[in-house]
């Protein structure tokens, strides 16, 4: 198996993991409701690959079969983003 190879099966899941820790970030800086959106979208992206890349490539996106995993990430990635959106802030 050539090395290039192996490396593009992890890029799907390097995409979804760099956007989660850009969330986490964000709520290490405060900003924990635009944090916890961006890991909202974390999750809707890795829906959105889980879709479009072939099982053979989508690496440890690939937990399920493909249908679980594009329904528990999208339906994590609502629920997450309308929670984070309809939380009023303690003093506001």
């Amino acid at each position: 198996m050539p090395d290039k190879y192996r490396l593009s099966v992890h890029v799907p899941f390097g995409l979804v993991c760099g956007i989660g820790l850009i969330g986490f970030l964000l709520v290490a800086l405060q900003h924990w409701r635009r944090g916890t959106v961006v890991l909202g979208l974390a999750l809707l992206v890795a829906a959105g690959l889980r879709a479009m890349v072939p099982d053979e490539r989508a690496g440890l996106l690939a937990i399920r079969t493909r249908a679980v995993d594009m329904l528990l990430y999208s339906g994590f990635g609502v629920v997450i983003i309308s929670i984070a959106m309809t939380i009023r802030g303690l003093f506001g």
